[in-house]
């Protein structure tokens, strides 16, 4: 599958048994490994439910999902849950950061899901993104006690804790003003520098639109337009 790390084909996507609601029509992408990409659309254009399929949160109602050359579309609960755990890392525009625990804590969640007691190589890990996405003086703050910022800065180092190969962001800068949205901007593209970590961003958001190295639009559940810039 070449390089390809999601590969899918044939996607439609239904909603509801009576009153049925189609929201995806024979769509066919993939994303090659390393790639820095975007999706655009309307509302209601069906970018959200391409990412939760790309994401394995939702299951489309016909065609194949490949996710770093496992086929996901036909996989049980558990199964699905582990490769979400172990392949993709996610960035949502509410950061759902659990507000009773530190920056820290948080960050250690996805490993913690499948190890109650990190140790200590993944909690130097956490301390090494907390540096890397400039926190490391808040890490002992609770989620409540930082800005809105932070606390999206605090969920994409919480999405690299497992090393995924995938990062999936959904308005990731949506809540955020012009400067913590350029920050953000740069910690994706240096992550994505850094760890070649695949990232798939959902934005409307132009600002960040542009300056990915492929822009998909989506439109009335089928792929508008496919651009990617030439230095890609």
């Amino acid at each position: 599958m070449d390089s390809n790390v999601i590969e899918l084909r044939n996607i439609d996507k239904i909603y509801g048994k009576v009153m049925k609601t189609q929201v995806l029509f024979d769509v066919n992408v993939s994303f090659k490994e390393s790639s820095f990409n975007s999706i655009i659309g309307e509302s209601g254009s069906g970018k959200s439910t391409l990412l939760n399929i790309m994401g394995t949160l939702d299951k489309p109602t016909n065609g194949e999902v490949y996710i770093d050359g496992i086929r996901t579309d036909f996989l049980k609960s558990d199964e699905l849950a582990e490769v979400r755990n172990e392949k993709i890392g996610f960035i949502f525009q509410f950061h759902y950061l659990l507000p009773d625990f530190t920056a820290l804590e948080n960050v250690l969640i996805p490993y913690m899901i499948k190890n109650v007691n990190p140790p200590k190589e993944i909690r130097e890990r956490a301390l090494e993104l907390m540096e890397l996405v400039g926190l490391s003086k808040v890490k002992d703050n609770l989620a409540t006690n930082m800005s809105g910022g932070q606390q999206q800065r605090t969920a994409i180092a919480r999405a690299l804790i497992n090393n995924p190969k995938i990062i999936l962001a959904d308005e990731p800068t949506g809540n955020l003003d012009s400067k913590s949205t350029e920050t953000i901007y740069e910690i994706m593209r240096d992550i994505n520098e850094r760890f070649k970590t695949t990232f798939i961003i959902i934005t409307h958001d132009k600002r960040i639109a542009e300056r990915t190295d492929r822009v998909i639009e989506i439109s009335d559940g089928k792929i508008l337009s496919d651009i990617i810039k030439s230095h890609y």
